[in-house]
């Protein structure tokens, strides 16, 4: 009976169909939608990039997995968007190539695990594979994110790293330097890479502020705690309040009546403005009695900037 053997919420090939009582002429019709050809799914189902990465690893033989930022991206690590789903096999003839999919032949060493009920690239091996096809500032952030991810630290990545000799493995571990524990946003990663791309110290990521009693009042994301410095993106409450706190008011009194200094940064001083932001945060640095030489012109290619929409 139509759909008794077959979950068409789910990606299907055109012989599970077929094998499920689905005639050739129906699944052509206006109640399923083709992902690939040969792979389908109910048109009610609204279209997402995880069910075209399952529906690519059915055109592929058992053992293939999900790779570079396909696999980033079904386990929830911060990649940007791409329209190609990339997956991997470990011998030439087992790939297949279509419009929109991306396959890859893997070292036999290659290390792959289940996730989310379907086969990905090991941490270490997707951050190797990222390094393929990101650059250094979008590579950090996925570093960051992958890290937290997995549940690791950013040391047991360097480590990993070390052990390869994969052909992307240097710019791997060169960008791997840069990944940090404990940070909350894809945002977080980019300013502090503006800020240390430029030759300013790098911000200390999730200080906790303690009280007179050794209690923890506050956290923040990215500062300069010997200069009592909180560089703070998007003017959001991203300084965590502790219970003793009531209201962002106490915050900013207790702040100010400890010398600290926020400056906050949007998402035009990154995307837009960058280079205003470098001299912000320098001049501040500087105002706070760090001697720093100016800038340097290291992030510029990866922070263009642009003018802003008329």
């Amino acid at each position: 009976m139509f759909g008794r053997m077959l979950d068409t919420k789910r990606p299907f090939t055109r012989a599970d169909a077929v094998a499920a009582g689905i005639s050739p002429r129906r699944l052509g019709g206006s109640r399923f939608r083709r992902i690939f050809r040969g792979v389908y799914i109910s048109s009610a189902v609204r279209p997402t990039q995880r069910e075209r990465i399952e529906g690519a690893l059915l055109l592929l033989p058992e053992g293939a997995w999900a790779s570079h930022v396909s696999a980033a991206h079904w386990c929830g690590v911060v990649v940007p968007q791409t329209s190609l789903v990339h997956v991997s096999v470990r011998h030439s003839e087992d790939r297949r190539w279509q419009p929109g999919l991306k396959p890859h032949v893997a070292p036999l060493h290659t290390r792959v695990r289940r996730h989310g009920g379907i086969l990905v690239s090991d941490p270490a091996r997707m951050f190797i594979e990222l390094a393929s096809v990101l650059d250094l500032v979008d590579l950090v952030v996925a570093g960051d994110s992958l890290i937290r991810v997995f549940g690791m630290k950013a040391e047991e990545l360097v480590a990993a790293l070390d052990k390869t000799r994969d052909y992307w493995s240097p710019a791997a571990r060169y960008a791997a330097q840069f990944v940090r524990d404990g940070v909350d946003s894809p945002m977080e990663s980019r300013l502090r890479m503006l800020l240390v791309l430029a030759g300013l110290p790098e911000p200390e990521v999730n200080f906790m502020l303690r009280d007179e009693d050794g209690r923890i009042v506050a956290r923040f994301d990215l500062s300069y705690p010997r200069l009592r410095v909180i560089v703070e993106y998007d003017g959001r409450q991203h300084v965590e309040i502790m219970e003793n706190w009531e209201s962002d008011l106490d915050r900013r009194e207790f702040l100010d009546n400890e010398e600290w200094r926020i400056l906050k940064v949007t998402s035009r001083g990154i995307y837009v403005e960058p280079g205003r932001t470098v001299e912000r945060v320098w001049r501040l640095l500087r105002k706070r009695g760090l001697f720093l030489p100016p800038p340097v012109d290291d992030w510029r290619p990866h922070f263009p900037g642009r003018k802003p929409a008329a």
